[in-house]
Order: structure tokens, then C-alpha cells, then sequence
């Protein structure tokens, strides 16, 4: 992008006015297509097409076939999760936005990425989309999706609407082509939107439903529902809390590709000088295999380390310190992986670094154990902190283990600071709707996939430590799912034993050499 304007503007289809995207030399923007509000107001920098230019833009392009794409793969598992949905809303009506682009800097935009619900439902990746479940005469609903009209070479708009135009943003998938492809009973364009949610006031009605927060037009045309739109985002969230076997053959290959992103880490050491780095070799691996990263990467060496979420990832990596790496591809389908390694930057632990990492890797084993059906979801945490206080005890930081473990006290969250595990699936912090029985307090049932991310954190300016502790930042986190008699690490396959993780890397870097 060469030029752009803060008085440039467009509207996305619920009709909210946004800064629209300028490229040099633009063009003025028409008439955007139903429901989009008014027409966008030329920026000081457009340059107003003439007539002449629009009718001749209009003429003479190729005929394009009429093919409906192929049915979107995995078809069949978003249907059945529509099918539950509908039976536990019998006679109501659901909606479900997806949500639009978000504004980056005045008129840039973020990549889009769908909501995770209406993704979850219908596999469909466009900004704008509404999900309706419309009930049925006798029982169950209509799934109807509501998308962006694709009017070809038939509009000037292709040439003219910078937001949506195909000639600036490439193709929408249109009306009847959405229908194929991800199998609805119906599809409407975005023009019968408004409407449609019109008719859903007034007495005669059936009860609505609507995920808010996505779309300013469905929340103000469609009366809040309070407490009943709550428990709409509510079941959806439990929904997620099981995964099918689809589900997680997707977690499987975005862990694989988290693995692979680890070890392209692990080969830019030899010549990386910062955090950034590490950060962008990583990442550079997500979009090659992904949709992108599932979360900002964590790329923290040395005292960083002690910083949960260390996001700046602007310091030096100095030879002796650690990398705490914390790092997840998100996949085509949008699951993300969640794993975290500590990494030796030179190669090899220092003895009061493994001291602390293979407490924390016992830590975890343990838990991992812990992870089995009937359990409390909490149990896992409870086994964790337990493991890490004896230890602490054994270290000399803390005086009395079981002192400490008291739920008055709990004076070993100085040092680990958080619980060690959270669902995972379609976001990073999964199913953070559903109610906190069915969730935090709820049992583990074969299905569900979470974390187990103890860890260990010495400041650098804690006097409780030893000196030669502080600064020293370890968590080593896996991915794992419940099965029938107990647990599954997905990501079994990426060293965590403290002579696994420097063998890795003396085998990663031997065979770079290599090449």
C-alpha cells in the first residue's frame, strides 16, 4: 500500500461505517451493494472515475462457466454439530455472525479470522456471514446462511468498491456457490439480511436467540435477549468442550507443524541475536503451513522468562541463558496448537537450569497422570503445585511445603503463578464461554483436549531465591487429550526430558551443518 487518507470510508454489510483501504491511485468508491449504508465519500487522494472509463470497464470480459465448487471437506461434521445445536433450541431462532475485519491502523485492516462459533457450525472463512437457524413446522431447523453476493463483471463494483470489489480483494464465493460448498439448506445474499431480522420482531414470532458482539447491525435489529443469548454462547462453548475425531486430527497436524516451527527455532540459533528473531522464524513456519499463529508468540530468553505472557520479544539472546518458547500454529481449519519448551540458547543446561527444569518436568509428568476420566479438571493443577512445593521446600525456598499448600496461604503461586491447564481446540483459551460446573469444576470426559503447562519463575530482584536461581524462567508445556482409560499426549513427539531437549538440538544443528 502506497497512499492512504483518514477521511477515506467504506461500509461493511451490517451497514457500520469503516475507513476504507487505499491503494495508489484509487479509485472512488460507488454505490456499495445492499445492505451496506451509503456510498463511501471519495478521499482527497481519489481520483474520480469517468463515465467513459466505467463503461468501458463494464465491456467485453470473458464468460465465466457456471460451476458450483465441490462440497467443503468434513462437510458432514459441521452439518452434525448444526443438528445438535438445533436440539437443544427446539422452536427458537438461532443467530450466529461471524463478526467483520477489524481496523489495524486508520485504513488497514487485520487479516480476517472468522468467529469461532460460526466457523465451528459452517466451515466458512468469509468476514461478514450470519448463521440462522430457523426453526421448523414439526421439529428441528432450517440452516440458513446469509453471504456476500459475488454480482461478477455485471456490477461496477467489482472495479469500483475497494472492500469488496474482486479487481482490489479477489472473489467473494457468492449465493448459490455458498450453498454447495458448505452444504446449508439455503443461502441467501447479505442484501435480504436486514430485513429478514426485521420479521423476526412482533408478536406472531418464535423466540430468538443471538451470539452477540459480532456484527453492530444483528445486535441492535434484534432485541437482547439477556440471559437466554447468554446461554446460546454457553452451549456452544460445552459443544467444544468434546472433540471429534475430526477435530482432533486437526489439533494433531497443527501440533506437528508447532514441532516443526520448533525445531526451525532451534536451527536459527546458531547466527540469532534477539527474541524478534526467534519470533519470526516461527512464524514464518505457521503461515507456510497454517492459517498463522494461534496466539502472539512467546519468545522470552533469559529473565524475560519470568513474564507470563512476554510479548515484546525485543531483548538479546545471550549464550548461557534460556528461551522459554511458547508457540502454537494455528491450522488451515483454524486449531491451534499450545506448547511451551525451554530451550538451553547455548545447547546444554547449566546445572542450577536443570535443577529447576527437571523439577518442573516432574511437575508435569505427574499431572499428566492425573489427566483420566472422573477426574476433576482441577486435579491435575492440585498434583502439579503439590510436586513443585515439595520441591521448593527441597530447595530451600520455601519453608514448609505443606504450610504453603494451604488454601489461606497458597504461597507457592510466588513462584508458579498459575494453574496448569486450560482447554484448547478452535481458540487457544477454548470453550471460555461454558459455565464454570461444566468447565473448571467439572469432570474430564474422553473428548476433551487441554493443556498441562506447570511452571517455575525466579525474578531477578526476589529475595526469597538463592542468587544463583534468580532470573531462571521454566515451563514446559504438552497437549493432551482424555481417552477412555486415561490421556494422550499429542505432542508426545517433541522432546521435554532435560538430555532429550539437548540431544534434540545438538541433532538439529548437526544435521544443518550438513546441508
Amino acid at each position: 500500500m502506497a497512499t492512504s487518507n483518514p477521511s477515506a470510508t467504506s461500509t461493511v454489510a451490517d451497514g457500520t461505517v469503516q475507513p476504507a483501504i487505499g491503494e495508489q491511485q484509487p479509485l472512488v468508491t460507488s454505490e456499495p451493494q445492499a445492505p451496506q449504508a451509503a456510498p463511501a465519500k471519495p478521499a482527497s487522494h481519489d481520483t474520480v472515475p469517468p463515465p467513459a472509463l466505467l463503461d468501458f470497464m463494464m465491456k467485453r470480459w470473458k464468460p465465466q462457466a457456471k460451476k458450483l465448487p465441490p462440497k467443503l471437506k468434513n462437510a458432514a461434521a459441521f452439518r452434525a454439530r448444526r443438528k445438535a445445536l438445533s436440539k437443544l433450541f427446539p422452536g427458537e431462532t438461532l443467530i450466529i455472525p461471524t463478526g467483520h475485519e477489524k481496523v489495524r491502523a486508520n485504513d488497514t485492516y487485520y487479516r480476517f479470522r472468522p468467529g469461532t462459533d460460526f466457523y465451528y457450525l459452517s466451515g466458512n472463512m468469509e468476514p461478514d456471514c450470519v448463521l440462522v437457524l430457523q426453526p421448523k413446522e414439526g421439529g428441528g431447523h432450517t440452516d440458513i446462511l446469509f453471504v456476500e453476493p459475488n454480482p461478477g463483471r455485471s456490477d461496477a463494483t467489482f472495479f469500483t468498491d475497494r472492500r469488496k470489489g474482486e479487481l482490489w480483494e479477489g472473489p467473494r464465493l457468492g449465493v448459490p456457490e455458498s450453498k454447495a460448498r458448505y452444504a446449508v439448506d439455503e443461502a441467501r445474499g447479505l442484501n435480504e439480511l436486514t430485513s429478514y431480522l426485521s420479521g423476526l420482531s412482533g408478536a406472531v414470532s418464535r423466540p430468538t436467540r443471538v451470539l452477540r458482539g459480532y456484527s453492530p447491525m444483528v445486535d441492535t435489529t434484534v432485541s437482547e435477549g439477556g440471559e437466554r443469548d447468554k446461554q446460546l454462547a454457553q452451549a456452544l462453548s460445552e459443544m467444544r468442550l468434546l472433540k471429534d475425531a475430526q477435530e482432533l486430527s486437526e489439533l494433531q497436524a497443527s501440533i506437528d507443524s508447532t514441532h516443526r516451527g520448533f525445531e526451525d527455532v532451534i536451527r536459527g540459533l546458531k547466527t540469532a541475536k534477539t527474541e524478534r528473531y526467534v519470533e519470526g522464524i516461527f512464524n514464518l513456519r505457521a503461515r507456510v503451513e497454517g492459517n498463522d499463529v494461534g496466539y502472539n508468540t512467546i519468545a522470552a530468553s533469559g529473565a524475560h522468562a519470568c513474564v507470563l505472557h512476554w510479548r515484546h520479544n525485543d531483548g538479546p539472546l545471550v549464550p548461557g541463558d534460556l528461551l522459554l518458547l511458547d508457540a502454537g500454529v494455528e491450522g488451515q481449519t483454524l486449531y491451534t496448537a499450545d506448547i511451551t519448551r525451554t530451550l538451553p540458547i547455548s545447547g546444554k543446561f547449566s546445572k542450577e537450569q536443570r535443577e529447576i527444569y527437571e523439577l518442573v518436568l516432574e511437575a508435569q509428568t505427574q499431572a499428566i497422570k492425573a489427566v483420566k476420566p472422573g477426574n476433576d479438571f482441577m486435579e491435575p493443577n492440585r498434583v502439579a503445585m503439590r510436586v513443585l512445593a515439595e520441591g521448593l521446600e527441597a530447595l530451600g525456598i520455601l519453608e514448609d511445603a505443606e504450610d504453603a499448600l494451604k488454601d489461606e496461604h497458597q504461597f507457592y503461586k510466588r513462584y508458579s503463578l498459575h494453574n496448569v491447564s486450560h482447554m484448547l481446540g478452535l481458540d487457544v483459551h477454548d470453550c471460555a464461554q461454558a459455565r464454570q460446573e461444566a468447565y473448571k469444576y467439572g469432570k474430564l470426559q474422553p473428548g476433551m483436549v487441554l493443556t498441562v503447562e506447570p511452571g517455575l519463575y525466579f525474578q531477578p530482584d526476589d529475595l526469597t531465591v538463592p542468587k544463583r536461581y534468580r532470573g531462571i524462567g521454566v515451563r514446559i508445556e504438552d497437549d493432551v487429550v482424555v481417552t477412555e482409560r486415561g490421556c494422550k499426549v499429542l505432542s508426545a513427539k517433541i522432546p521435554r526430558e532435560a538430555r532429550d531437549v539437548e540431544a534434540w538440538m545438538k541433532s538439529v544443528w548437526k544435521a544443518a551443518k550438513k546441508k
